[in-house]
């Protein structure tokens, strides 16, 4: 790609955008009366603007209809997650009976360890990422204990090579082949939220189903953000929370994808509750579950509307602006901010980029690793309306967001740290 460090060249990129109208959909958090420059949808997506009616609908649904609600007008809360499953399957490559959205991150991946790690005689074991987010380790470690293991002995790191950053497809790889009759699980990020590094999610779970192992994902940092075939790629099972670069409100709801052959497979063992029970007979109020087909069978509670509205609201931007397009965008937008670091000519020892070059193993973020004073220039950025993310103990991420973020927010990025380091 070619770029130029102007202004004027960033606002010609903006003007040129097929998706520039979809920044006017949001709220963009103001500084001394002005917009900031926000670059933190990695942590925390902005409100779209559609999201405040949406829950108010169903606030009046509410009052109107008090329990009434479940069953009558537009979008019965009775089948509200079935509403979402459509635009759900077309953001991770999924059929509709592959998804469901329910609860949240960590629950929905305590669920899916309860059903996918199952561990038989000698292989008990489960691969994951050295570094992976702090949730995943915990929830890693205490499935692995409540089935009579430690951690160190049944939990497998992979690990960067001395003096790298991110790790090598072919050691992830290999490693699962060295220990290919220990594994029952591989378990990783799709996006390792530290490094900004998208795994070949097709290539590892196709060695995982080499060895006999199951293989699933933590989409947090990938729902939104990147391209995915989990369908067609085999994956086993994928989770992943909606706050981040889905938009869907602090705290919002989750998505949970379990492919066909599992999902339609009513003996796998699962943590039963009454919604996912065959809605048919659901309130004859019987013993004996049912699964409902499909990934509905794991849900246990009735649906969080007021969540879920505003991540429908979200859906329907996202479905308008396409996946495809925005990691177009997003390819475009982050290699501008890529050139501008690099522009400063700071030597590694000052500041490094520790996301890979190479576009299709990255998506919209960069991690900054700053040598020196780096929290210092973090705070002097968020001082000066440059919303960003801090990472112990040293790294910035800043990830612009095809959805609201432009090439002159970048721009705006890159000047602010030509000023810091050529001061």
């Amino acid at each position: 790609m070619s770029f130029q460090n102007t202004l004027a060249y960033a606002q010609s990129q903006d003007q040129a955008d097929p998706l520039r109208s979809f920044r006017d959909q949001y709220h963009i958090p103001q500084h001394n009366g002005k917009d900031t420059v926000y670059l933190c949808g990695n942590s925390l997506g902005l409100q779209p603007k559609s999201a405040r009616a949406a829950l108010e609908n169903e606030m009046v649904k509410w009052a109107e209809l008090g329990v009434e609600g479940h069953f009558t007008g537009d979008n019965p809360w009775f089948t509200y997650h079935a509403a979402l499953a459509p635009a759900t399957a077309r953001l991770v490559g999924a059929k509709p009976e592959e998804v469901v959205v329910m609860n949240q991150l960590t629950v929905n991946l305590h669920l899916m360890l309860v059903s996918f790690y199952r561990p038989q005689g000698k292989r008990y074991k489960i691969l994951t990422e050295a570094g992976a987010f702090p949730s995943d380790q915990y929830a890693l470690e205490s499935q692995v204990k409540f089935h009579g293991f430690q951690p160190d002995d049944a939990i497998i790191e992979v690990a960067p090579r001395a003096g790298e950053h991110t790790l090598r497809t072919e050691d992830i790889v290999n490693t699962i082949q060295q220990h290919g009759e220990e594994l029952a699980l591989v378990m990783m990020g799709g996006v390792n939220y530290y490094t900004g590094q998208v795994f070949d999610m097709a290539a590892i779970t196709q060695a995982a189903h080499g060895v006999g192992a199951l293989c699933g994902f933590d989409l947090a940092h990938a729902a939104g953000n990147v391209t995915m075939q989990l369908h067609d790629w085999d994956v086993d099972f994928a989770v992943w929370c909606t706050y981040k670069y889905l938009n869907s409100g602090p705290g919002g709801t989750s998505g949970v994808f379990i492919h066909e052959r599992h999902a339609h497979n009513p003996e796998i063992p699962r943590f039963a509750g009454w919604w996912g029970h065959d809605q048919n007979v659901r309130f004859q109020m019987k013993k004996g579950f049912t699964p409902m087909p499909g990934a509905d069978g794991w849900q246990l509670s009735n649906g969080q509307i007021l969540p879920m509205a505003v991540h429908k609201a979200s859906l329907e931007l996202f479905d308008e602006a396409g996946i495809e397009n925005l990691w177009a965008k997003s390819e475009r937008l982050t290699g501008y901010l890529e050139f501008l670091i690099k522009e400063l000519n700071q030597p590694k020892e000052a500041l490094e980029v520790i996301t890979p070059a190479e576009p299709s193993a990255r998506g919209c973020q960069l991690s900054l690793l700053v040598h020196q004073n780096g929290r210092q220039l973090f705070e002097t950025l968020m001082a000066n309306g440059f919303i960003l993310d801090w990472r112990e103990p040293n790294v910035i991420r800043v990830a612009p967001t095809p959805m609201y973020n432009t090439f002159e927010d970048v721009h705006r990025f890159g000047q602010f740290l030509a000023a810091h380091f050529n001061k």
